[in-house]
């Protein structure tokens, strides 16, 4: 298969390392694993429930039946920059290292199933997409579907400006995830979108878990900067003027933890290299030229 028509911008087996070594350096990330752990578990193990009907209810629990007919489907929503796709990578991580299922496989879906503008094209490379997906899983193991901007593949129908080829993207979406439910919670699909308000609302009813992601606060900023500043012994002081640089301001949001990791950092580094050492005051310099990332408006 090629490049240009491989529907996947990775493929990784789990658990990876690389993934576990990055979840210790997400700021909140045991709380809101804790929040959703159980629900994701019971997703990894629909397949297993009618034994545990049969071990603690004789088999007579009916609801049973309609919870391992969930759909395998997790959406995350919220801001950009808020952390959402490395998130859902590393509970699929995490997950997965629990379940001690060593033959499991992240697949993060690239943009490159949008196509280049031929009729059914996308639709044929979303649908190849979960072949692949499904083949993977095959009969015994389990495969993760990471979909990022899933609203750029999963946006309404009923949009006026909806052309037929997306709709035809959110049909394929919609089959796929339903064909998914025959695995037994083996495979499970992590979508992660900007605006959930766009989301076609087929969509938004299969999803098991919706978990929405905001900008950090003051607390979390703070948290966030003292544990990757904790190399320049700074004092409350300067830590509060760096919480209140990097806040909501009346001409701009607040940044994002994208902004202070991939954008803040470099530049206040870039500011110090290589004839002295990085301060709260190259980071400060840095906050007043760095432009926190725009609001991703939502109305829900």
């Amino acid at each position: 298969m090629s490049k240009d028509t491989d529907p996947f911008e990775s493929q990784t087996p789990l658990p990876d390392e690389k993934l576990s070594k990055r979840e210790a350096t997400l700021l909140g990330f045991a709380d809101r694993y804790a929040k959703v752990h159980d629900q994701l578990r019971l997703l990894l193990h629909t397949g297993e429930l009618q034994a545990w009907n049969k071990k603690h209810h004789k088999g007579k629990l009916k609801l049973a039946d309609l919870v391992a007919e969930q759909y395998p489907l997790v959406v995350f929503h919220g801001d950009v920059g808020t952390g959402k796709t490395v998130m859902a990578e590393c509970m699929a991580n995490k997950l997965v290292a629990e379940a001690r299922a060593e033959d499991s496989i992240l697949f993060k879906l690239s943009n490159r199933v949008r196509g280049g503008g031929l009729v059914g094209e996308m639709g044929s490379l979303l649908a190849d997409a979960f072949e692949q997906v499904a083949k993977s899983a095959g009969k015994q193991r389990r495969a993760i579907l990471l979909i990022d901007e899933g609203d750029s593949l999963g946006a309404s129908r009923n949009q006026a400006h909806a052309h037929h080829e997306d709709k035809v993207a959110v049909n394929t979406l919609i089959q796929g995830i339903d064909k998914l439910r025959d695995y037994g919670g083996r495979v499970v699909v992590f979508l992660c979108t900007n605006r959930l308000s766009v989301l076609d609302a087929a969509v938004r009813r299969r999803a098991a878990i919706i978990e929405g992601f905001e900008r950090p606060g003051d607390a979390e900023r703070r948290a966030l900067f003292e544990m990757d500043l904790d190399a320049l012994s700074s004092t409350a002081k300067q830590l509060n003027a760096l919480v209140a640089a990097t806040g909501s301001m009346k001409d701009r949001p607040g940044f994002t933890y994208s902004d202070i990791r991939t954008r803040l950092y470099p530049a206040a580094v870039a500011k110090a290299y290589p004839k002295a050492g990085l301060t709260i005051d190259h980071l400060l310099a840095a906050a007043e030229t760095v432009v926190p990332s725009p609001v991703m408006e939502d109305q829900q």
